[in-house]
């Protein structure tokens, strides 16, 4: 299993969420984190991945023992840009 850490940011992101989408976004990037199950897509154009949950995205990186969630936010054109 790997370790879930979230920026600043991220946990700011994540504390301003509705109950019912905090835990389900806790609860997919725990999936993942265990069983490397989810809808989770490289990045184009930079480092990084994306999971989908929902309407949110968790823009994240990794390495073999960490992920590192850096932006979660509901999808928009902008999502992308901002981190």
């Amino acid at each position: 299993m790997k370790t879930i850490v979230f920026t600043k940011q991220a946990a700011k992101d994540l504390d301003a969420l509705q109950d019912i989408d905090r835990d389900a976004i806790v609860f997919a990037l725990s999936e993942y984190a265990i069983s490397g199950r989810g809808d989770v897509k490289a990045l184009s154009g930079r480092k990084g991945y994306r999971m989908r949950v929902g309407s949110f995205r968790i823009l994240f990186d990794e390495d073999k023992l960490t992920i590192l969630a850096v932006y979660i936010g509901r999808r928009e054109t902008t999502t992308y840009k901002k981190n």
